[in-house]
């Protein structure tokens, strides 16, 4: 990394330096999550804001029960209850089972909603040590990387139904379905953070190809290691057990990552061409 030009003309940083970089870095994006939270925090159950609402507009808390994020999650489950005809519900098994549901739910919004600040946080850590080009390429992937995990964590809430629906067909006729808290918020929660996460990790990949770092000739070699580290990654992020899931995810992030070695490849062909000719002339 480049510590400011007129102090250090080599641009370069001490462990010092790099260590008091990073923990700015950090503090900033725990700044940023913490401020989502609290806002997720606000918006799990807007029923608070229609009883302050109702005695100037009647009906409010009754308008405002269906939303908020605790009834978008709980959406999936009322719709197969409906559908089928079933006892359906989401158990709480524990005392402290609904403060802890709602921390877990005000986090994953702020990590959401401040993602615009840690990725940025994420790529400005590097940005210093680059050259001129070299930025332009960090902050193209930047804006790039921010729409594809808000995209993602989108992708996984819509996906999110289709898998409750299917896993509830396998219930007997007349039986009723209790679904655990935790276990169904975890599904969940790291359904919507795995995808979107998966669709930012090509950008890192092509965005290390383009400064230089790696070619994609090497990339695609250790293809069989990148598979894998998937599979292990989507294991990791699903549920135990839960075999759908993983692979509904393992599938699009191993097609990401091989689009991604896609453009690394005729990046580094359009450089050679470049260079190749730069030599001729």
């Amino acid at each position: 990394m480049a510590a400011p030009r007129r102090r250090n003309p080599e641009g370069r940083m001490s462990l010092g330096q790099h260590l008091v970089e990073l923990r700015k870095r950090l503090t900033r994006a725990a700044l940023a999550i913490v401020g989502g939270t609290v806002i997720g925090w606000m918006i799990y159950d807007l029923t608070w804001i229609g009883e302050l609402l109702d005695s100037v507009l009647p009906g409010a808390a009754k308008a405002l029960d269906d939303l908020g994020t605790w009834a978008a999650l709980r959406e999936p489950i009322l719709r197969i209850a409906e559908a089928q005809g079933t006892d359906v519900a989401i158990n709480f098994t524990t005392i402290t089972g609904a403060l802890d549901i709602q921390f877990q739910v005000a986090l994953a919004t702020g990590i959401v909603l401040s993602s615009p600040v840690w990725l940025y946080q994420l790529f400005a850590f590097f940005v210093p040590g680059l050259t001129g080009k070299e930025k332009r390429y960090t902050f193209g992937f930047f804006f790039s990387a921010v729409p594809l995990f808000l995209a993602g964590c989108t992708a996984g809430w819509f996906v999110l139904p289709r898998i409750v629906e299917v896993m509830a067909n396998f219930v007997p006729p007349g039986a009723t379905t209790l679904y655990d808290a935790k276990y169904y918020l975890d599904f969940v929660l790291k359904l919507m953070l795995a995808v979107g996460v998966a669709f930012v990790l090509p950008v890192f990949v092509v965005l290390l190809n383009f400064i230089g770092v790696v070619r994609g000739i090497s990339i695609l070699k250790g293809w069989r290691w990148a598979v894998l580290a998937i599979v292990v990654f989507t294991a990791i992020a699903t549920p135990a057990a839960d075999v759908l899931s993983m692979v509904l995810l393992a599938i699009p992030m191993t097609v990401l990552y091989f689009v991604a070695v896609g453009i690394a490849v005729w990046h580094d062909r359009v450089v050679d061409r470049r260079a190749a000719a730069s030599l001729v002339e």
